[in-house]
């Protein structure tokens, strides 16, 4: 293999596409910390590296699970990474694992001594930063991967919408209120419906290799309409954020991405080929980003004009 073809195997690996989810939530967070009057630029951007840093190892780790157990075969719909095509070795993943582990045990490091300002906030964060590079790896890596069990779905709505949106905002806050409960879950749902399409997408696979995601749990049928569910109920949580909390109508602001979710939501119901989700992966990235976006922007609006 030539240099460039070993470079594009591990961009593929680091999958950049998925980082902005990752990086909305951090947003979503810093945003309503603003809204509380507080907001720390320095553990800002330590938290927007903390959780790029955890999806890349999340990507990692998950194309070293699938390659070692088969999951990931020439016949899959999905894109075949790195180490299904022979590029990139088991111990050469194995390397950037750790690389990547350490990266993040620098990061979190930095981000605790910064934000933290009592011992109980320095443990609890630790915690639960380690508990994040645990989750990312065990998704499809151990003996017992949860991924393949159907649970990662509540780990997607934990760590891209609880944890990553109220802990970011916390640690600027460094207060957390029950209001914050409700965008914090708007941003998990939107992230799990992502991962619901990429397993629409490759639920026949899935099935036939051991896999059971929460799709092929539900089958294709009813997996459809808890897509729908979830953008349903991302655009549910904010508007009632905006009711009981925000009292703004530039905090519904949100609504503009409203007919994009819907469109979505009623082309994955009708649609009932799994050959057509690929199409669909980015626009509900895209979806999501937009929806994410249009709350931060109200939020600041309705700061500033009100």
């Amino acid at each position: 293999m030539t240099e460039i073809s070993r470079s594009q195997a591990w961009l593929e690996s680091l999958r950049p596409k998925t980082l902005p989810l990752a990086f909305a939530a951090i947003v979503v967070g810093t945003a309503l910390a603003w809204w509380q009057g507080y907001f720390d630029p320095l553990v800002a951007v330590l938290a927007l590296i903390t959780a790029g840093l955890l999806q890349i190892l999340s990507n990692l780790a998950n194309d070293y699970g699938d390659a070692v157990k088969g999951s990931d075969k020439p016949d899959r719909i999905g894109p075949l990474r790195g180490m299904q095509k022979g590029v990139i070795t088991q111990p050469q993943m194995k390397r950037a694992l750790i690389i990547t582990v350490v990266l993040i045990c620098l990061s979190g490091l930095s981000l605790v001594l910064v934000a933290c300002k009592t011992p109980a906030d320095v443990v609890g964060f630790l915690v639960m930063g380690v508990l994040a590079i645990v989750a990312a790896i065990t998704y499809t890596v151990g003996t017992r991967p949860y991924g393949y069990i159907g649970l990662g779905d509540i780990s997607v709505m934990v760590f891209f919408g609880w944890l990553s949106v109220m802990g970011s905002g916390y640690l600027q806050a460094h207060a957390l209120i029950p209001a914050l409960f409700l965008p914090a879950t708007a941003c998990g749902l939107l992230a799990t419906a992502v991962l619901n399409i990429n397993n629409l997408r490759d639920i026949d696979s899935d099935r036939q290799n051991g896999k059971n995601t929460l799709a092929v749990r539900f089958g294709p049928v009813n997996a459809r309409r808890y897509h729908a569910c979830l953008l349903m109920g991302a655009l549910l949580c904010l508007a009632l954020f905006n009711l009981l909390s925000l009292h703004s109508v530039w905090g519904w602001l949100f609504i503009l991405a409203a007919p994009l979710l819907v469109k979505q939501a009623r082309f994955v119901i009708r649609e009932q080929r799994a050959a057509a989700m690929p199409p669909m992966l980015e626009r509900t990235v895209k979806g999501a980003l937009l929806t994410n976006l249009l709350f931060v922007v109200g939020i600041v609006l309705s700061q500033t004009l009100n």
